[in-house]
C-alpha cells in the first residue's frame, strides 16, 4: 500500500458508546480505537450484539438518543464526530461517508421509486441537470448487477427481490463516490455471483478514488477475499486485530479461534442412507407476476418467477433451492406452502393433492407444511407475546389456551430457549433467538416438511452453526423433511442431502449434493461455486 494511501482518514480514540440501564452490560462499544486509512478494508466481525454495528453507527453519527457516546474521539480529518450538529451531519452523509445498510426493505422508502431514491442523492448534493442525474442512475443499477436497469429504476421497493433491494441500496452508498464507505453486512442478502461483483465493485471504486471501507462481516469468506485488516469484537470490545493474513491463519483469541472454527466447510459429507420414500412432489409448476398498467398508462410489467419447475423431496432428507436473487426460488417455496397460487402445475405432499386444495379443505391440510422465513423479526408481530405466537396456529385448530401453551413451553425447550421467556416480546430477543422462536411456531403444528427460506442468511457464523445444528437434530428426533433455501453454497454443502439449482425460475440441475458439488454439470452451477469467496480457505 502507497503512503498516500496509508492517509488516516478516520481516527477512532477510546471510544465508548452506553446501553441503556438494565442491560446486559454497561457499554454497548467500550474503549474501542481504530485508524482508518485511505485505500484499505477493515473488516469488523463478531456475534450478534457484539457491538460492530453501533461503531458504524456512530461513524455515521446515527446512534439514538438512548445509546449516547460517554467518551472518546471520532476525528474525520479535524472534525470530531461526535460533537458535529445534525445538519453539520447532514453534509457529510453521501458526500464523505456512504453507509450500506443490513435492511434495505427498512431504509428504503416504499413510496418512492427504486431511480428516485438514488437520483435524490445527486439532486441533494449536486447542480447536475435531470437528464444526466438519471444517465449516472441507470449507470449504478447496472454496475451494482441488476437485470433491466430501466425497469428497476421505475420499479417500487416491494418489486424488487430481496438481492435487488440490496444492490439498490448500494448503489445509493456509492453514487458520489464517498472517502469513506461503510458496509454493514452488505452481502448478507446475495447470491454469490452477485456478491463477487459486489466486492470487485468496491475494490474497483476504491481503487479509482483511494476509498477506505469499514466492512461489518460475519462471513468470514468475505473476510479472507476482500480484507487488507480486521478486528474481532466481544461484547463491546475489540479482542483481536491485525492484517487478514495473521487473523485468519494465525488467530490469538480463544474468541477469533472459535468463529472461524464454526465457518461450514464447501466440502459436503458423505451421503446418507435415506427412506426409499418420497414425501413431497412438485410437477411443472409455473408462476407469473403482471404489475403495473391500468389507467395511468404505466407499462405492465411480466415476469416468469417460476418456469416449468420439477423437484422432489425425500422423505426425511433435506433438499437445497439455491440460485441467484429473483431466480425464483422463493416464489417456488410461497407456491409450495400455498402462500401463493400458482399458475400451472402439480404439488402433491405426504398423499395428498395440496395444490389442488382450496377453501376449508386448504385450511385443514396447512399443518402439513410449515415456513421458518428470512427476517425474523418482520415475520413475529411486535405487540404479542412470543408465547402467544407460538400458540397462534393450535388455538385456531381448536386446541384450548392452557394446552396450547404448555406445548408453546415444550417447543421453548426442543429449540434451546428458556421455557420462562415465553410472556416476552419478539424485540427482546437477539436475532438468532428471534429464529428459534420461528421454528418453534413452524413446528407447533406438527408439519410433515418444513420450508426454511434463508434462515441462516442474517445471522453470524457462531449462532449460524448453533441453529444449523438444531435444524438437523430436529429434522432427525422428529423425522421432519426440509426444503431449504438459501444462496450460501457452504451451508447448503453441510445440511443438505439433495439440491436443486435455479436460474431465472428454471430448475437447471438437481441430484445429490455430494455429486453435483464434486462434479457440477449445468455451467451456472459451476459459474455458483466458483464464485465463492474464499473457497480455497
Amino acid at each position: 500500500m502507497s503512503a498516500a494511501a496509508m492517509t488516516p482518514l478516520v481516527r477512532i480514540k477510546d471510544l465508548s458508546i452506553a446501553l441503556p440501564r438494565g442491560a446486559d452490560r454497561p457499554f454497548a462499544v467500550e474503549t474501542l480505537s481504530l485508524t482508518l486509512n485511505a485505500g484499505e478494508i477493515v473488516c469488523v466481525v463478531g456475534e450478534s450484539g457484539s457491538g460492530k454495528s453501533m461503531t458504524a453507527s456512530a461513524l455515521m453519527g446515527l446512534l439514538p438518543p438512548s445509546l449516547p457516546v460517554r467518551s472518546g474521539r471520532i476525528m474525520l480529518g479535524e472534525r470530531d464526530i461526535v460533537r458535529l450538529t445534525e445538519d453539520e451531519l447532514r453534509a457529510i452523509r453521501g458526500p464523505e461517508i456512504g453507509m450500506i445498510f443490513q435492511e434495505p426493505m427498512t431504509a428504503l422508502n416504499p413510496l418512492r421509486t427504486a431511480g428516485d431514491q438514488i437520483a435524490e442523492m445527486f439532486r441533494a448534493h449536486t447542480d447536475l441537470p435531470r437528464a444526466e442525474i438519471e444517465a449516472r442512475a441507470l449507470k449504478l443499477l447496472d454496475e451494482v448487477g441488476i437485470p433491466e436497469p430501466a425497469s428497476a429504476y421505475r420499479a417500487y421497493p416491494h418489486e424488487l427481490s430481496g438481492g435487488q433491494r440490496q444492490r439498490v441500496m448500494i448503489a445509493m452508498a456509492l453514487a458520489l463516490e464517498p472517502k469513506i464507505l461503510i458496509a454493514d453486512e452488505p452481502t448478507t442478502a446475495l447470491d454469490v455471483t452477485i456478491q463477487a461483483q459486489i466486492l470487485e465493485l468496491i475494490r474497483d471504486i476504491q481503487r479509482r478514488t483511494g476509498m477506505a471501507v469499514l466492512f461489518i462481516t460475519h462471513d468470514f469468506g468475505v473476510v479472507a477475499e476482500i480484507a487488507d485488516r480486521v478486528m474481532v469484537m466481544q461484547h463491546g470490545k475489540v479482542v483481536e486485530s491485525g492484517s487478514a493474513e495473521a487473523v485468519l491463519h494465525a488467530p490469538q483469541h480463544p474468541y477469533t479461534k472459535a468463529l472461524i472454527a464454526a465457518v461450514p466447510s464447501l466440502m459436503p459429507p458423505p451421503p446418507r442412507a435415506l427412506p426409499d420414500q418420497t414425501i413431497a412432489t412438485v410437477r411443472e409448476l409455473s408462476k407469473t407476476y403482471r404489475t403495473g398498467g391500468g389507467w395511468f398508462g404505466r407499462k405492465q410489467r411480466v415476469t416468469y418467477a417460476v418456469k416449468s419447475a420439477s423437484i422432489s423431496l425425500p422423505s426425511q432428507a433435506t433438499l437445497g433451492i439455491v440460485g441467484e436473487s429473483g431466480s425464483g426460488k422463493s416464489t417456488l417455496a410461497r407456491c409450495i406452502v400455498r402462500l401463493l397460487d400458482p399458475d400451472s402445475g402439480a404439488i402433491e405432499l405426504g398423499g395428498v393433492d395440496f395444490g389442488g386444495l382450496a377453501g376449508e379443505a386448504l385450511r385443514r391440510q396447512r399443518h402439513l407444511v410449515q415456513m421458518v422465513f428470512q427476517d425474523p423479526y418482520a415475520s413475529l408481530n411486535p405487540r404479542r407475546s412470543v408465547g402467544d405466537l407460538v400458540t397462534q396456529g393450535l388455538i385456531a385448530r381448536g386446541t384450548k389456551r392452557t394446552a396450547a401453551m404448555a406445548r408453546a413451553k415444550e417447543l421453548f425447550t426442543l429449540v434451546g430457549l428458556d421455557p420462562a421467556a415465553t410472556d416476552r416480546l419478539p424485540h427482546e430477543f437477539s436475532g438468532g433467538q428471534r429464529q428459534r422462536i420461528g421454528l418453534a411456531r413452524a413446528l407447533a403444528l406438527e408439519p410433515k416438511v418444513l420450508v426454511a427460506d434463508e434462515a441462516v442468511s442474517a445471522l453470524d457464523v457462531s449462532v449460524q452453526a448453533q441453529v444449523l445444528k438444531l435444524l438437523v437434530e430436529l429434522r432427525d428426533k422428529l423425522s421432519l423433511s426440509m426444503i431449504f433455501i438459501t444462496h450460501d453454497l457452504r451451508v447448503a454443502a453441510q445440511i443438505c442431502d439433495r439440491i436443486a439449482i435455479m436460474q431465472r425460475g428454471e430448475v437447471v440441475e438437481h441430484g445429490v449434493t455430494a455429486d453435483i458439488f464434486a462434479a457440477p454439470q449445468h455451467p451456472y452451477t459451476q459459474k455458483l461455486l466458483s464464485a465463492v469467496p474464499g473457497r480455497a480457505n
